[in-house]
């Protein structure tokens, strides 16, 4: 009987004196897909870079690793002998492509370079390949596609590009860290379904690396669980995923599950996973493997109640933004780009308003206008009684302090150089108003212990703090001034499983708290059916469909919000989809 393709045994990376990760061990065989999960800093991408050589400076590793067909351990080989794996072997898709494709030179080239490189095929016969391998990555017009730089495609169009390069000489082993983190649903949905169909072509072996239990379960035939660089779970996806042994796994379940809440009606996290019980296990399973209390199933809200006689805290009217592109030629007019095209809605008080859509289609434009942040070019925007076109900076101050914002990146939007405590009371500090944020301090320290972090944070740097953290204090650096409104620019998209469940818990419960009206934004259908009562469907500048989230959602009238419901991934429906790949595997 033939043995495995990769054959991993006591591996152990080291950094000085800490171990990132602890005698790992793992036997793939050919054809088998293997799903590697954890959260952020449990070693998954160590893990995959000790097995392709590409360690960082001062980083170590020990043990074994054995491909078959290949005389050498793979642990402690020379640069020229990983060389000769990389690219023919070994294929490698990394999860942010604009660092990994080299900007300076055509897609084209750099795939085709892979062929000649390690597939020694020659230049003009891997120029012609490289279309080829463009198309069959359905790029649209590839010979197009292969002339353009990094810069020109966008994030689902370089991830294929990358795809193309690593499966140019049909490696033995494909390995993917976290590729379809940062996309879109449908283009998530769709490069999927490439790297399953382009694995299963070539009988490669597949080792995924992600966060997202729904990504996993719609592709991985097995999952192993590592925790602070130690693997405390494996075993067929079904079994771990409805039968996890360790409670880490079942924390990372159940904080994956946004249809399950529990009694209260709150997103399950790690910390409070003991009640949850995985979907499709029996009755009678032992207390050990599935906890007595039973989940709900949370049911959308159907709006609220009384928003039909209520006066909306938001009025938009025919809103229209339009950007112009610099001039390319002395002869042509500066392109135009329609960010927003006719965009109306209203929010009222108290409501909790999603707005969904890929990138692209206008979302965070929305956002800037509704916060005086940019203007519009015609239309009506009214928040909380303020009209934001024409307003002069004073009365886009007092705008301001009617609604504020939580953005995506919290790193980005913290200042590096001030403490938190300084951070958060920053918006108390009006302008002309010669008072210290330390005077603040009794208003800080409510905020802080408003989103759960202690008091003596305040005297801390944002570096300080995990990603999570920062996000709580970006909440309540929001919150401090008591505004009516609070946007959410994705706040949740960026976090590991676990913690989105604490972020998005704690938004509801401030929301319910301060009685704020939330205008939520994501791509993430899941996270604004569990949070939101309204939803706006976002696609190309324009709403095109509105309405009560469960209806939207159960019965879509637009065709783009068909193609988002359809595409959007669960952890129940990754498994369905896996299951029917299994059976028809042409179809993902």
């Amino acid at each position: 009987m033939a043995g495995p393709l990769l054959d991993v045994a006591g591996l152990t990376v080291s950094a000085r004196n800490r171990v990132l990760v602890q005698d790992f061990g793992l036997s793939l065989a050919r054809g088998e897909r293997v799903g590697l999960i954890g959260e952020s800093g449990s070693g998954k991408s160590m893990t995959a870079a000790a097995l392709m050589g590409l360690l960082p400076e001062g980083v170590a590793a020990a043990g074994s690793v054995r491909l078959d067909g290949t005389a050498h351990d793979l642990i402690g080989a020379s640069d020229r002998q990983m060389s000769r794996l990389r690219g023919k072997r070994l294929g490698m898709v990394f999860q942010e492509p604009l660092s990994a494709l080299n900007p300076l030179m055509k897609v084209g080239r750099q795939v085709a370079e892979a062929l000649t490189r390690h597939g020694g095929v020659p230049g003009r016969a891997a120029a012609q390949r490289s279309v080829e391998l463009l198309a069959s990555v359905q790029l649209p017009d590839p010979a197009q596609a292969a002339q353009a730089y990094p810069h020109q495609l966008s994030g689902g169009q370089r991830q294929r590009v990358l795809l193309a390069m690593a499966l140019a000489n049909d490696p033995d082993l494909l390995i993917c860290d976290e590729p379809t983190t940062a996309l879109d649903v449908s283009v998530q949905r769709q490069m999927l379904a490439l790297i399953s169909d382009g694995v299963a072509r070539r009988g490669s072996g597949l080792l995924f690396i992600t966060h997202d239990l729904a990504v996993a379960a719609s592709i991985c035939d097995r999952i192993l669980v590592l925790r602070g660089g130690v693997l405390v779970e494996q075993g067929p996806t079904d079994e771990v995923f409805s039968r996890p042994q360790h409670p880490y796994t079942r924390g990372l379940l159940a904080a994956s599950d946004l249809d399950a809440t529990d009694s209260n009606g709150r997103l399950f996290t790690v910390a409070s996973a003991a009640g949850y019980v995985p979907a499709g296990v029996p009755a009678g399973v032992p207390a050990a493997t599935a906890a007595a209390p039973s989940v709900t199933v949370r049911e959308p809200e159907q709006g609220v109640p009384d928003e039909a006689s209520a006066e909306p805290l938001i009025r938009v009217r025919n809103l229209s933004r339009t950007f112009r592109r610099g001039r390319t030629s002395l002869f042509r007019p500066p392109a135009e780009v329609h960010a927003l095209q006719d965009v109306s809605f209203d929010v009222t008080p108290g409501q909790r308003f999603g707005v969904v859509g890929e990138s692209g289609s206008g979302k965070s434009t929305l956002l800037r206008i509704l916060a005086g942040l940019d203007l519009p070019t015609s239309g009506s925007v009214v928040v909380a009684g303020n009209e934001v076109a024409g307003s002069r900076e004073g009365q886009l101050r007092q705008l301001r302090s009617q609604l504020q914002i939580v953005f995506q990146d919290p790193m980005g939007s913290l200042n590096p150089r001030m403490r938190v405590g300084e951070i958060i009371a920053e918006p108390l500090l009006l302008p002309g108003t010669p008072v210290a944020a330390r005077h603040h301090g009794a208003r800080v320290a409510e905020m802080l212990d408003a989103v759960g972090l202690p008091r003596e944070a305040a005297h801390r740097y944002p570096h300080q703090f995990s990603g999570g953290q920062r996000q709580r204090i970006a909440i309540a650096r929001a919150l401090i001034c008591e505004p009516r409104i609070l946007v959410a620019d994705e706040p949740v998209s960026a976090l590991d499983v676990s913690v989105r469940a604490q972020i998005l818990n704690l938004l509801s419960d401030l929301v319910d708290k301060y009685q704020l009206t939330l205008v939520f934004v994501s791509h993430d259908l899941g996270v604004v059916r569990h949070l939101c009562d309204t939803v706006a469907v976002m696609h190309r500048g324009r709403i095109v469909e509105t309405g009560p989230t469960g209806q939207v959602y159960a019965e879509p009238r637009h065709e783009y919000t068909k193609t988002l419901v359809a595409s959007s991934l669960s952890l129940h429906e990754g498994e369905r989809i896996r299951a029917g790949a299994a059976s028809h595997p042409a179809s993902f």
